[in-house]
């Protein structure tokens, strides 16, 4: 992997040293549908910092590089900051260790931050120079329209929300080039395991706008039943598990069933999605761990969106971001600007090529920003400022720098744009007022599918909820089936 920050040896020395991630120079082309990737140094505009919420929300994140990879395979550190002795070697269990007489301290932190991957600068355009996967006029246009209809489909819900006909609902503003892209960049048999943030990987994969609204609504045709918070989608036939509301949870299962794919010879991986804050969580170490040492096709994608929920990063960790986490356990990573759907896509596709090609684990940390609330249950405005959020929503928006570039390639203008907009807008409305009229699962739709024969505490819990409703009707739902 070429990166580039600035026209200095010593620069490319120090950061091949301190990431360790993939050879920077002189790479062989490798047998893959990935282009060649060059170098190039940061000028102009593309060399605006990101900037994202920390212990000051102005201060500089990183630097976007324009470069990709010139091989897909990893490379070895070429130069040691330490003074050894390689005639004198440990032949320890998992590796020799070469012994040195200075003592030595590894750093907690680079003098420089890993860069990030970007396709497109601010303005929409390509970084001259740089390359990446081709992605033709009928996937581009699906990855905005999808993008379009996640936003209005938020937008929608929210309202609804709001005016009280469902309980609970999660947005994904500023995110939708991380949900969109990256699910054009998989297959339909990669299994999905999401957090709460993912309904454009499902949008991608076919789920209808109806079948959104029945989750929400939990009607009968709900595929949950109606036993979950609106949003916590799932299908079988799409291979999207359950999302869970529990964090990080879902991480070791994405690994356990990587291992499964690989011990059955599939050609195809296990992806799994979580937030800046689930890497706090204990499951998101182990299953980082597991994976590297299992050697499973799983793809980790990290939304590093500054927040887990009223939580900066400078309060979560002090590495620099997430990314270098990958390296400390042996995963191959790299740091991609979540806000750039053609970054994200030539990412996780060549992610998954190395995941099922070579079977090994990838983490992808996306740089990105939660425009909108955590939830209907939050107001950001008591934690960040307006002026932040703004800026966000104004210069950093994945769907208006993806417009940007389709309009420049000739494949969309404003009448595509007026008449995406009123279409899925009514069909959303349509949508919602179908959910509203479906009837309510059965109050016995509680207490099925989880055993077989139901044990006599769980059909004593069944009695007794019954008995409570026929005592207090007025505190339960008129609507559900007894």
């Amino acid at each position: 992997m070429a990166l580039t920050v600035k026209n200095s040896r010593n620069v490319l020395a120090q950061m091949k040293s301190n990431m360790g991630l993939l050879s920077m120079i002189n790479q062989s082309p490798c047998n893959s549908s990935v282009n060649h990737y060059h170098t190039t140094p940061l000028m102009g505009p593309v060399a605006k910092d990101f900037r994202i919420p920390g212990a000051n929300s102005l201060s500089p994140f990183t630097l976007f590089t324009a470069c990709r990879f010139e091989s897909i395979k990893a490379g070895k550190q070429l130069d040691s900051i330490y003074t050894c002795d390689t005639n004198q070697v440990l032949d320890f269990p998992g590796g020799k260790v070469a012994f040195t007489p200075k003592m030595r301290f590894i750093s907690e932190s680079s003098e420089e931050r890993v860069p990030c991957y970007r396709v497109l600068d601010d303005n929409g355009q390509p970084i001259t120079g740089n390359s990446f996967v081709q992605v033709s006029e009928e996937v581009a246009k699906k990855m905005y329209t999808d993008m379009v209809t996640l936003q209005t489909m938020d937008t929608i819900f929210y309202e609804a929300q709001r005016q009280g006909r469902i309980s609970f609902y999660v947005t994904s503003f500023g995110e939708e080039a991380i949900n969109v892209a990256s699910a054009a960049a998989l297959t339909a048999d990669d299994l999905v395991f999401p957090q709460y943030r993912e309904p454009g990987v499902l949008l991608w994969r076919g789920f209808s706008l109806q079948e959104f609204a029945n989750q929400c609504f939990g009607n009968k045709a709900d595929y949950g039943k109606g036993r979950q918070m609106p949003i916590h989608y799932g299908s079988n036939k799409l291979n999207y598990v359950t999302v869970a509301s529990t964090v990080a949870t879902q991480l070791p299962h994405a690994v356990g069933t990587a291992y499964s794919l690989k011990m059955d010879g599939k050609d195809a991986c296990a992806v799994t999605y979580f937030g800046d804050g689930g890497t706090s969580e204990g499951d998101f170490h182990a299953a980082l761990n597991f994976a590297a040492v299992m050697e499973a096709p799983v793809i980790f994608i990290c939304r590093n969106n500054g927040w887990a929920i009223s939580t900066p990063i400078s309060d979560q960790f002090r590495s620099d971001g997430v990314v270098v986490r990958g390296q400390a356990y042996g995963v191959r990573s790299i740091r991609v600007d979540g806000n750039d759907a053609l970054a994200m896509y030539s990412a996780v596709h060549a992610a998954r090529k190395m995941a099922i090609g070579e079977q090994r684990p990838i983490l992808i940390e996306a740089l990105s920003y939660r425009v909108g609330h955590h939830s209907t249950s939050d107001d950001s405005t008591k934690y960040r400022s307006v002026d932040e959020i703004k800026w966000w929503r104004t210069a950093q928006d994945p769907i208006n720098k993806l417009r940007k570039w389709i309009e420049f390639n000739g494949w969309w203008n404003d009448e595509d744009e007026s008449e995406l907009k009123s279409n899925v807008r009514k069909q959303m409305l349509h949508a919602i007022q179908n959910a509203e009229k479906v009837e309510k699962p059965p109050v016995a739709d509680l207490f099925t599918d989880v055993y077989d024969v139901p044990p006599s505490n769980l059909r004593e819990q069944e009695n007794r909820l019954r008995e409570s409703i026929q005592r207090h009707p007025q505190d339960y739902p008129q609507d559900v089936p007894v």
